[in-house]
C-alpha cells in the first residue's frame, strides 16, 4: 500500500489493477466451474466463461497499452495515466454488475465485491472521485435489481444454491439497496479519511528524510574540512616526534625515549584514524565512480603481498585460491585493492598466532565472489548486525586491539555497494573464526552512493 500512496506512481497503480484483474479472471472461471460441476448450481456457464474470456482480452489490451506507453522506463504523462486509472475502475464496476446479472443478481453473495472495489477506488483516487465511483456502483447494481424485478431484463436463478423470487420482493430489494448504498458511502468515507492521513504522514516523513539527508551532507562536509585540518597538524606533530625519537636532535635517556615513543605511536594511530575517516567521508560525498577494466587477480596478489610479512610474524598460514576464470573486471582498482588489504589485515590481526587465514576468489554468475576466512576470535552474535556500522567495534575486538578505528568495515561496505556488490559476514560453524564475503559485478553499472 505504501507504493500505491505515492503521488508519482500512477503507472504502478495501473499495473496493480491489472494484476488484481488476473486474479479476478481466474477466480471467475474457477468459481463457475466449481459451482456448476462440483456443487450442481444451475448457472449460464457459457455466458460466464465468455465474460472470463472478454475480461482476459480487455486486460491484455490494457497491459499492452501500459507497456507501450512506459517502454524504455519513460514516465507516462500523469493526465493519461490518471485517465486510465479512472477508466479501469469504472469499467470494472460495469463488468462486476454484468457478472452478477448472469449469476443470480441479488441472490449472489459476490455482490459484496462492490465494497472491495470501493476500497480500491478510495486508495487510488481523490475523495470526490471515490464518491463518484460509489454513486456509479449504486446506479449500476440498483438499476440491475430494479430492471430484473420489473421483468425488463431476465433474472438467472442460482438453482441449487439460494432461494428464488427475492428479486421480485420490492420491500426486500429496496431495503437491500438502502443498506448497500449506505455501506458503500461509509466505506469510501472511512477509507479516504485513512488514506489521506497516511498520505499526509508520508509527505511529512519524506520531508523529514530529505532534511536528514541535507543535514548528513552538511555533517559530512564539515567532517571532511575538520579532519583535513587535523591531518595537517597531526602530520607536523608526527614528523617532529619522529625526528626526536630517532635521536636526530641529540641523544635521549631511557625515560625520554619511552615518553617520546609513546607519543609517536599514539600520533601514528590517530593519524591512521583521521586518514580512514577522510577516505570514508570523501567516498560518501563523491557522486561518481571512475570505472575502468583492471585485473582483479593482480589486485588480489598485491593485497596478499602486503599482508604476508604481518602473517609471517604471527606464524599464520596465509592460503589463497584464485579461480583461473577470474581476471578482468570493471571498477576502481585502488579502492578494491585497499578493501581486500584492509580485510586481510583485520583477519590476521584478530587471528591468534599459529592460526590460518584463507582467501578465495571465484566467479558467481555475473559477479565475482571474494571470500576471506580466518580461525580468529569470531564475532558475538549480538554484534553481527552492527559490524559494518561506522565506529562500531565488537567487545572482543576491543579487548584484542584497544585503539581500532571502527571504520575499516564501514569503508569496505561503502566500496562494495558503490560498485553494485554485496558484503556480509558469518561466524564459522566449526573451528571458530569468521568468513567475510563480498561480490563485485564483472561488468559494472555504478550504484548510487548511500549517504
Amino acid at each position: 500500500m505504501e507504493n500505491l500512496l505515492k503521488s508519482n506512481s500512477l503507472i504502478g497503480r495501473a499495473y496493480w489493477l491489472i494484476w488484481l484483474r488476473w486474479v479476478a479472471i481466474v477466480t471467475l472461471a474457477g468459481a463457475t466451474f466449481v459451482a456448476g460441476e462440483g456443487l450442481g448450481v444451475s448457472l449460464p456457464a457459457s455466458a460466464l466463461y465468455t465474460m472470463s474470456g472478454l475480461l482476459l482480452v480487455y486486460n491484455l489490451v490494457l497491459y499492452g497499452l501500459l507497456r507501450y506507453w512506459s517502454r524504455g522506463g519513460r514516465e507516462t504523462s500523469p493526465t493519461k495515466t490518471d485517465a486510465i486509472l479512472g477508466f479501469q475502475i469504472s469499467a470494472d464496476l460495469f463488468i462486476l454488475a454484468t457478472i452478477l446479472h448472469f449469476s443470480g443478481g441479488i441472490e449472489n453473495p459476490f455482490s459484496f465485491f462492490f465494497v472491495f472495489h470501493m476500497i480500491i477506488a478510495s486508495i487510488l483516487r481523490p475523495r470526490w472521485q471515490s464518491y463518484l465511483q460509489a454513486t456509479l456502483a449504486v446506479v449500476l447494481f440498483g438499476g440491475l435489481l430494479l430492471l430484473e424485478g420489473a421483468g425488463v431484463i431476465p433474472h438467472y436463478d442460482l438453482t441449487g444454491f439460494a432461494g428464488h423470487g427475492l428479486y421480485r420482493n420490492g420491500t426486500f430489494v429496496l431495503g437491500f439497496l438502502f443498506v448497500f448504498t449506505i455501506t458503500l458511502y461509509l466505506v469510501v468515507y472511512m477509507t479516504t479519511s485513512i488514506t489521506e492521513q497516511l498520505r499526509e504522514r508520508q509527505k511529512e516523513l519524506e520531508k523529514a528524510n530529505e532534511l536528514l539527508q541535507e543535514k548528513d551532507q552538511v555533517k559530512n562536509e564539515y567532517v571532511l574540512r575538520v579532519t583535513h585540518d587535523i591531518k595537517g597538524h597531526l602530520a607536523a606533530i608526527e614528523s617532529c616526534l619522529e625526528v626526536v625519537a630517532n635521536g636526530m636532535l641529540g641523544p635521549l635517556n631511557d625515560k625520554q625515549k619511552d615518553f617520546v615513543g609513546r607519543a609517536h605511536r599514539r600520533t601514528t594511530k590517530c593519524m591512521a584514524f583521521v586518514m580512514a575517516l577522510l577516505k570514508l567521508t570523501r567516498m560518501k560525498l563523491s557522486g561518481r565512480l571512475d570505472v575502468e577494466r583492471f585485473s582483479l587477480r593482480i589486485c588480489v596478489l598485491s593485497s596478499l603481498s602486503s599482508v604476508q610479512s604481518r602473517a609471517r610474524e604471527k606464524s599464520i598460514v596465509l592460503d589463497h585460491r584464485i579461480d583461473p576464470a577470474v581476471d578482468q573486471i570493471a571498477g576502481e582498482a585502488v579502492l578494491i585493492e585497499e578493501t581486500i588489504t584492509n580485510m586481510l589485515f583485520n583477519a590476521v590481526k584478530y587471528t591468534p598466532a599459529g592460526g590460518r587465514v584463507g582467501l578465495e576468489v571465484k566467479p558467481d554468475g555475473d559477479f565475482v565472489q571474494v571470500k576471506i576466512t580466518d580461525t580468529g576470535i569470531g564475532i558475538p552474535e549480538t554484534a553481527l548486525p552492527h559490524i559494518f556500522q561506522e565506529f562500531y567495534r565488537a567487545e572482543n575486538a576491543r579487548a584484542v586491539e584497544r585503539d581500532g578505528t571502527g571504520l575499516g568495515l564501514a569503508f569496505a561496505k561503502q566500496v562494495v555497494e558503490r560498485h553494485g556488490g554485496r558484503i556480509w559476514v558469518e561466524n564459522n560453524p566449526a573451528g571458530g573464526g569468521t568468513t567475510f564475503t563480498f561480490t563485485l559485478p564483472s561488468n559494472l553499472t555504478p550504484a548510487p552512493v548511500q549517504v
